[in-house]
C-alpha cells in the first residue's frame, strides 16, 4: 500500500526521494526551491499540512533551538552573572524572540493532525521545553562514517534500527583538535544539515512499512 508522505523543511529531496524509491507518494516542502528535481511544494508547510498525509517527517530549522547556539543569547561580559541578570547579546538582541518563534514552529509540527510523525533536530532546547527525544541516532549507524548526533521525536512510529554500523572517520587538525571527517566541510559553510543517505534509506525502508 502506498503512503502519502510529507517531508517538511527539506529542500535537498534526500528523504523524499528515498520514500519515492520505496513506492510511496512523497512531497518535500520548503521555503526554498528543491535542489533535486522531484515533487516539491515551495511555501509555508502549514498551507498543506492538513491535506490528509499518512506520515510527516519534519526537519525544523535548528538555528535558534540548538544548545550549541546558547552562547549567543547573553552578553559575553556577563558570564559570571546568574542567567536572569545577564544582558542580551549586543549583536543578537532578538535571539530570545527568535527562539520562542522556533519553539512555536516545532510544536505546531508536533501537534499536527497526522497519525505518524517524526521530527528531527540536533540536541536542542525541546528536550526541556517539551520532552526528551524518543531516539538519538548517528550517521555511522547507517553506513555513513560520520558523527552527527541526531534526535528524533516520534509519534506512531517505531524507533529506527541501525542498518550498517561503521567506524566514524576522524580528522586531526594542526592544533591537535579532532573532529568528525565532515567537520571541515561544515566549517567551510557546507550544508551539513542535509540528511545522510543511510538515515534517509532507513526511514523509508522501516517507516515505509509502518502502515502494516
Amino acid at each position: 500500500m502506498k503512503m502519502d508522505i510529507l517531508v517538511a523543511c527539506e529542500e535537498s529531496g534526500v528523504v523524499r526521494d528515498a520514500f519515492i524509491q520505496q513506492g510511496h507518494n512523497a512531497l518535500s516542502c520548503d521555503l526554498l526551491p528543491t535542489s533535486s528535481p522531484g515533487p516539491h511544494y515551495r511555501g509555508d508547510v502549514f498551507n498543506i499540512i492538513n491535506d490528509g498525509w499518512d506520515l510527516m517527517i519534519a526537519h525544523p530549522p535548528c538555528t535558534f533551538l540548538s544548545v550549541s547556539g546558547a552562547q549567543w543569547f547573553y552578553h559575553p561580559d556577563d558570564k559570571h552573572l546568574p542567567t536572569e541578570k545577564r544582558r542580551r547579546h549586543p549583536k543578537y538582541p532578538n535571539r530570545h524572540e527568535n527562539r520562542a518563534d522556533a519553539i512555536d514552529f516545532f510544536m505546531r509540527l508536533a501537534e499536527a493532525d497526522i497519525p505518524r510523525i517524526a521530527i528531527e533536530n540536533p540536541v536542542c532546547v525541546m528536550s526541556s521545553h517539551w520532552r526528551k527525544p524518543d531516539q538519538i541516532i548517528q550517521p555511522y549507524e547507517y553506513g555513513d562514517p560520520f558523527k552527527k548526533t541526531t534526535c528524533l521525536w516520534l509519534k506512531g512510529l517505531p524507533a529506527l534500527t541501525p542498518t550498517n554500523v561503521v567506524k566514524p572517520e576522524i580528522v586531526t587538525y594542526g592544533d591537535g583538535s579532532r573532529f568528525s571527517a565532515d567537520y571541515g566541510f561544515h566549517k567551510g559553510g557546507g550544508a551539513r544539515s542535509k540528511t545522510y543517505q543511510g538515515i534517509a534509506n532507513a526511514m523509508a525502508q522501516q517507516w515505509g512499512l509502518s502502515w502494516l
